[in-house]
């Protein structure tokens, strides 16, 4: 019976050692990184999007989540006016950076910084460029301190509707569109 209970016992911690073991790595930590995010955007609402880009000879990426209007009103609604909006869904939208620019005439360090808007009803918006940049809960977590820089941007609107959010990295540098909003910040 003691044999029996020590075998028991042996098995038991011969599995937990087992199930303790890190997961074997990938050797690539870019192909790591590829699969982190196929898996991260899979079953996502608002699916995680990662756009890379040329601003001029300065490499651009931006990341963020994608929500799609789904028949809502989103301006001065879902998305408020006059509120700190963390421009996308989920965690903080970032932009990174791989040298110096010029947004709106103004100088950006090098970096990764969250991106922020503040809608307004019939004016230009606020784009906020922030210091924390891997928040989890986007806006929830935003601290004004933190701002590294802000730009007053007017919004376009345009004719026909875009379904899904997208940041991309193109002429004047980086375009925010979502419903009927075509948001251009220029980059330098």
């Amino acid at each position: 019976m003691k044999k029996q209970y020590v075998s028991l016992f042996l098995v038991g911690v011969l599995f937990l050692v087992g199930a303790c073991q890190p997961k074997s790595e990938a050797t690539n930590s870019s192909d790591s990184a590829l699969e982190l995010e196929e898996k991260t955007t899979e079953n996502r609402p608002s699916p995680l999007v990662t756009k890379v880009g040329q601003v001029g000879n300065k490499t651009v990426k931006v990341q963020y989540g994608s929500p799609s209007v789904k028949g809502r009103t989103l301006w001065g609604d879902l998305v408020p006016y006059n509120v700190v909006w963390r421009t996308g869904a989920n965690e903080a939208s970032f932009i990174d950076l791989s040298e110096e620019v010029l947004v709106e005439g103004q100088l950006l360090a090098p970096g990764k910084y969250s991106i922020f808007t503040i809608p307004k009803e019939n004016t230009t918006w606020t784009v906020v460029f922030n210091s924390d940049w891997n928040l989890e809960h986007g806006h929830f977590q935003y601290n004004e301190n933190n701002d590294v820089l802000r730009v007053e941007v007017q919004p376009q609107w345009e004719e026909t509707s875009q379904e899904a959010l997208s940041m991309e990295v193109e002429s004047p540098g980086l375009v925010i569109r979502w419903e009927k909003l075509k948001l251009p910040v220029a980059i330098q």
